[in-house]
């Protein structure tokens, strides 16, 4: 049976005046190499983390949508016939967009109530949002007996990002909730967002994965990432002209033909396109390093994936580089990069055991005595993707 904290089972009869129906652990993910890759068609390779949210439901009979978020402690009601407003930043429009995008794809969603409480940092780049979307879509299907195809999970990643897309206002690639679906104990997700197919790749029983959350986020963040994406676009259709051929994406660049036209391109662009076209081949030699157990070609990868991220694409910060620096000179670290959109959020290390005692002790020591704010440190590892049970 699902270990969930009773006190939720408790607050959700208080809050809602019925038992509840469903319950929904849905984890978030943490990238370990393969970023801003996922919206040009490239390679990936995050995990489901043990963090995570439970969504727990109960369904009512007047077309309403009853939510509720106890770590935020804010609540909303909406008629589900009524449009959605888009909203960026509001974290009711992930909830209500993703009951939008099922109803308008056919499912039947019905009046819901829904309470939402879980330990996944939120802003932090560990995917709270396709955690929040994912958990709300297994909640409301299966609540309304509409999840009878629950299981075909790389068709609800594809609603769940189009729910952000449309609702939300972020213009993210499949791999967030793709990872929050398809995730599983003790293995990543190499994906390849091209073909949106994936192979897992066993973690070493060994090593440890550790989250440094510098609890910062540069106001930038949010248009600089749209502008990485006219970058690349840019990038693309620059080379397509110079070799003659149509391109679709960066994807269809390797390093030898990038080499040869890299000089005809302008400047900005030529280097998010490197930044592109290095990282997808540093996340399948990632790949194999961790399939032969290799700590220290993986943590090569790793650096020189911070490295493309703070110098190519201009995505990093000083918060993060300096987390990122700390963990290079720590023992038993086999490497360490900054991991989501950038600007602020998280660093990541793989390391050894001792190694990721060692790396917490420094970063209490170099970083949280000299930073405004300390870095929040989580030990996470791979877990299985969301999970839902019937109870009553």
């Amino acid at each position: 049976m699902v270990n969930v904290p009773d006190s939720l089972i408790d607050t959700f009869a208080t809050r809602f005046g019925q038992a509840p129906e469903v319950i929904v652990r849905s984890p978030g993910r943490v990238n370990l190499i393969g970023e801003h890759t996922d919206y040009n068609e490239g390679f990936v390779m995050p995990v489901a983390t043990e963090q995570g949210f439970w969504v727990i439901a109960g369904r009512r009979d007047d077309g309403l949508l009853a939510v509720r978020s106890e770590d935020l402690d804010q609540a909303g009601e909406w008629d589900l016939a009524q449009p959605v407003p888009p909203h960026k930043g509001l974290w009711s429009s992930y909830v209500r967009g993703v009951a939008a995008v099922l109803r308008a794809g056919g499912y039947p969603i019905g009046g819901t109530n829904l309470l939402i409480s879980g330990d996944l940092p939120v802003g932090s780049g560990l995917s709270s949002s396709a955690a929040l979307e994912v958990g709300t879509a297994m909640a409301l299907l299966t609540a309304n007996d509409a999840g009878a195809q629950v299981g075909e999970r790389v068709n609800l990643a594809h609603l769940c990002r189009k729910a952000e897309h449309e609702y939300a206002g972020v213009p993210c690639g499949i791999m967030d909730q793709y990872a929050c679906l398809m995730g599983q104990e003790d293995r990543a997700i190499l994906l390849d967002c091209r073909s949106v197919s994936h192979a897992l790749i066993p973690i070493p029983a060994d090593w440890r994965i550790v989250i440094l959350d510098t609890q910062v986020k540069h106001s930038l963040a949010s248009g600089e990432y749209a502008r990485r994406q006219k970058d690349c676009r840019r990038a693309v259709e620059q080379a397509a002209t110079v070799l003659g051929r149509e391109l679709k994406s960066l994807r269809d660049l390797d390093e030898a033909t990038l080499e040869a036209v890299a000089g005809r391109l302008e400047a900005v662009a030529g280097r998010r396109a490197r930044h592109v076209v290095t990282e997808n081949a540093r996340v399948v030699a990632a790949g194999e390093a961790f399939r032969q157990g290799d700590g220290v070609r993986a943590g090569q990868l790793m650096y020189a994936s911070h490295a493309s991220l703070r110098d190519d694409y201009e995505v990093s910060c000083k918060e993060l580089d300096l987390l990122v620096e700390i963990a290079s000179q720590v023992e038993g670290v086999y490497g360490a990069r900054m991991t989501g959109g950038g600007f602020g959020g998280c660093a990541v290390a793989i390391t050894t055991v001792d190694g990721a005692e060692r790396l917490q002790a420094a970063v209490i020591r170099l970083y949280n005595t000299v930073q405004p704010k300390p870095a929040r440190i989580i030990l996470t590892g791979a877990s299985d993707g969301a999970k839902v049970w019937r109870i009553g």
